[in-house]
């Protein structure tokens, strides 16, 4: 079988199929080392977090080479909801898209229609690009990709976009939500534990469930992603590279005791 022969599987298509939550993590640090750790150690996918790291787009198409090589799912968490580089990052074949910071219906469809090819959206068409295997895939079958595996996912972290929900599920093409805990606390004055914040959840995670769109969050312990998961949870990410690191060198040299 060849290269281009050989069967690909987008993350929206892997969560169609996918029976269990599936478990990944946050990766932070820019440098290719960890990545491949992730991937031996048994993570489903990673998501390189552009929000909240110094990822540059050069290595994000680097770490998603190696990803995705290593077995591994390749989602990209993009700077802000602008949409400057979601071409060029759909274009180098990642698996999927988080847009953050989306706090309406509106904003949720003007990020969605960037990543869908006309007529449903503006995506050029890039076949000769590594998503189109250097133009090796034929046609029909990179159009096809492109709008039916990829997933397009936005990040609700405010209480207002989660009230929202149903109009922002029913966005043609959106195929993936994300619930932002810690904004969301942020946003809301509340604490995860209380119950209008868990009401919200509630809300995300039944209307997500109705319209099959997969629901994710982020999570700090193997007993939360867990939880999580039988809540109701498509995809979890839990810790990331940097946090994972800290906690075993910590370890470490409390261990040691000096």
């Amino acid at each position: 079988m060849s290269a281009v022969e050989k069967p690909r599987s987008g993350f929206a298509r892997r969560l169609a199929e996918a029976d269990r939550c599936l478990v990944g993590t946050w990766v932070k640090i820019p440098a290719l080392a960890p990545v491949e750790i992730l991937a031996d150690a048994g993570f489903d996918f990673v998501v390189i977090d552009q929000e909240h790291a110094p990822l540059t787009f050069d290595f994000a198409y680097q770490a998603t080479v190696v990803a995705q090589g290593a077995g591994m799912s390749v989602l990209v968490r993009v700077p802000d909801r602008s949409g400057a580089y979601l071409q060029r990052l759909l274009d180098t074949g990642v698996d999927g898209i988080l847009v953050p910071r989306v706090t309406s219906a509106a904003e949720a469809a003007a990020a969605v229609r960037q990543m869908l090819f006309s007529p449903g959206g503006d995506r050029g068409m890039g076949i000769t690009s590594r998503a189109g295997r250097w133009g090796g895939t034929p046609r029909a079958e990179y159009l096809r990709f492109g709008d039916e595996d990829v997933m397009r996912a936005v990040q609700l972290e405010d209480r207002s976009a989660i009230e929202a929900v149903e109009e922002i599920l029913a966005v043609d093409g959106l195929n993936g939500v994300f619930l932002g805990m810690g904004d969301l606390q942020l946003s809301s004055g509340l604490p995860e534990s209380d119950p209008v914040l868990q009401k919200l959840v509630d809300t995300l995670l039944g209307a997500a469930g109705e319209r099959g769109v997969p629901a994710g969050t982020a999570v700090q312990t193997p007993a939360q992603a867990r939880a999580a998961a039988d809540r109701g949870y498509r995809y979890v990410m839990v810790s990331n590279d940097t946090s994972l690191l800290r906690s075993a060198a910590a370890s470490v040299v409390a261990g040691i005791g000096g």
